[in-house]
């Protein structure tokens, strides 16, 4: 308690911290505490996702602000009603003995009567989010014109959702001499802009290194093949047994398909993406703290303000398409000091990106194999022993045991042992006995031996057909029914455009297309002599132009709703044509009835 004293608290704030169990400051509180005490100033404050930011700010706001008057003096903009709710709730714990205080809590989702009836009541301190905050102000029901203290919370994560205008709607609104403290995970450009817009000569904290990843967290990746991918994160999971993880995909599809495929298989998973209802994600999130769900998979703009401890994996289903993005992924583990471990599942045409992140983050990825068959046995089989050794014994079954030593009677000790552990043995056995490797090797370099067994097409539509890489290349998956990683070097022209799939895909792409037509026009499609060396762009890749359905859904799905959407003549939604072909759908479970099944369907 000495050190948060020694950074200038007042005592009601010391006592808050004493019940709360706080014993010494975290880097971003020991920089910034003292600062925001002794001076009115503009802050920009960098530092990773679980460091201690809102006791940062929270503390600072707290003891400057008068709690004896009604006036709003405090404002708290969050990316998401999750990390609004949990800022409110801190800051309520942090102002434990300061009985005159309120804090309001602002959000979509909630009556907004309500809210402002709470408003006017008289609070010192409003969190809320963007949207919620400039609609309450459009409508009379809040008035920040005498706020002393702003905080632009995971202003990185606001700004990359689209809040920029909601941002300066609302802050026009604000007094110009006002204090304004920004924290963020990283410094994009676009956080640049609006420190530089709305603050003056702004003290720059910096916890570790601009973007850097948190030394908590270890980062690893499997090299498999894209249509292995699916099986790659079931076997990742059974190899972990305790695992309490969040998987991260692109879209809400995809979300939504492989938290279906995993609850099929037995595992306890649930998907969070954007087209929840509020009270579907509370719900969820409900499951997952209660660590009722193992598996939560995720959008990244569903993830935004998840504050669940003790996560143990991250796993990167597919990689984002901002690299930045991985850096706040990586962030839900390996939080308050705890180790965590960041999982990447790629394909070849995608290793290049796991070099541009580890530039980004100042972090070497280590090159792991998925584990085979025989090695998850081993560790299923271990873990069983483990849960045995630390079960305690119920007393109820006291009862029940003549009947049972009665029928165990002829085996010994050995005996009984084998035939417990076989049950979960065999179990695994039969399911593995006959898998494959994963893994593969190398990376796609489209030389030598790699090239000949990569064929490039030219295809007679692009940017006038309102094609970017990115859309282009989920028409072409989707109408092939190939892996999202079995199209690549995607590269769009004006009224062209090249991609590859591997020469065992030829025919295929070759016979898909012959006599197509698209809004009317016949698609012509040929082998290219083209290598796609130079430059082609490859599925994974980072493009300029955002399909037009990123902005409307918050960048939640990476691309259009339902799908590929086009003019009438195309598909939508899930009225793709089908062809004949492998299903690319995993192999089932097996049950998980038997004695010492790790997980129950549906949790």
């Amino acid at each position: 308690m000495t050190a948060f004293k020694a950074l200038g608290l007042e005592e009601n704030l010391l006592k808050a911290i004493a019940d709360m169990g706080f014993e010494t400051p975290s880097e971003v509180q020991e920089k910034t505490i003292p600062i925001l005490l002794d001076r009115e100033t503009d802050m920009v404050s960098l530092a990773q996702t679980g460091t201690g930011k809102t006791a940062a700010f929270g503390f600072p706001m707290l003891q400057k602000i008068d709690v004896k008057s009604r006036t709003t003096q405090g404002l708290i903009l969050s990316p998401t009603r999750e990390l609004c709710l949990q800022i409110t709730n801190e800051m309520i714990a942090y102002g434990k003995y300061l009985p005159e205080l309120n804090v309001t809590a602002v959000y979509g989702g909630a009556s907004i009567t309500d809210q402002a009836r709470q408003i006017k009541k008289g609070s010192q301190i409003v969190v809320a989010t963007p949207g919620r905050m400039k609609d309450m102000i459009n409508r009379g029901l809040v008035d920040i014109s005498k706020i002393e203290y702003c905080v632009l919370d995971e202003a990185d994560e606001m700004l990359n959702m689209g809040f920029y205008e909601d941002i300066t709607e609302i802050l026009s609104h604000s007094p110009k001499e006002k204090s304004t403290w920004l924290f963020s995970a990283t410094m994009p450009k676009e956080v640049a802009t609006i420190a530089k817009k709305f603050m003056h000569t702004p003290v720059e904290i910096t916890v570790g290194t601009k973007n850097v990843g948190s030394d908590q967290v270890s980062h690893e990746y499997y090299l498999v093949n894209a249509r292995d991918r699916y099986n790659a994160l079931k076997r990742l999971a059974d190899a972990n047994p305790e695992i309490f993880s969040v998987i991260f995909c692109r879209t809400k599809r995809d979300t939504q398909k492989v938290a279906e495929q995993l609850i099929e298989d037995g595992y306890n998973a649930a998907a969070l993406h954007g087209d929840l209802s509020q009270n579907q994600r509370d719900l969820v999130m409900k499951s997952f703290r209660n660590r009722q769900i193992q598996m939560l998979v995720a959008t990244d703009v569903a993830a935004r303000g998840i504050d669940v401890d003790d996560i143990t994996h991250v796993i990167n289903y597919q990689l984002p398409d901002e690299i930045e993005t991985y850096t706040h992924r990586s962030g839900r583990t390996g939080r308050a000091g705890k180790t965590g471990v960041s999982m990447v599942i790629v394909s070849k045409s995608e290793v290049r990106k796991i070099h541009s992140i580890e530039k980004i983050i100042q972090k070497k990825f280590i090159a792991k194999e998925i584990p085979s068959g025989m090695e998850i046995c081993e560790v299923q089989m271990f873990h069983l022993a483990n849960n045995i050794k630390d079960t305690e014994i119920n007393p109820e079954i006291n009862s029940y045991l003549p009947n049972i030593n009665e029928v165990l009677a002829d085996f010994s000790k050995e005996e009984l042992i084998k035939k417990v552990f076989s049950v979960e043995f065999t179990r695994f056995l039969n399911y593995y006995k006959n898998s494959k490797d994963l893994n593969i090797s190398g990376e796609r370099n489209f030389s030598g031996e790699d090239a000949k067994n990569s064929t490039r097409y030219f295809i007679n539509i692009g940017n006038k057909d309102d094609f970017d890489w990115m859309s282009l290349k989920d028409f072409l998956r989707d109408l092939l029914q190939l892996g999202k990683d079995d199209v690549y070097k995607v590269d769009v022209k004006d009224s062209f455009s090249f991609f590859n799939t591997d020469t065992t895909h030829q025919e295929l792409v070759m016979g898909i297309f012959k006599d197509f037509k698209l809004d009317g026009r016949q698609i012509n499609i040929e082998i290219s002599k083209d290598t796609g060396r130079s430059k082609g762009r490859s599925g994974g890749g980072r493009d300029r132009g955002r399909r037009r359905g990123d902005r409307n859904d918050r960048g939640d799905g990476g691309g259009r709703k339902g799908g590929f959407k086009k003019r009438s003549g195309g598909f939508e939604g899930s009225d793709k044509p089908k062809f004949k072909g492998k299903s690319r759908r995993g192999a089932p479970r097996p049950d998980t009835k038997g004695t010492g099944g790790r997980r129950r369907r549906k949790g």
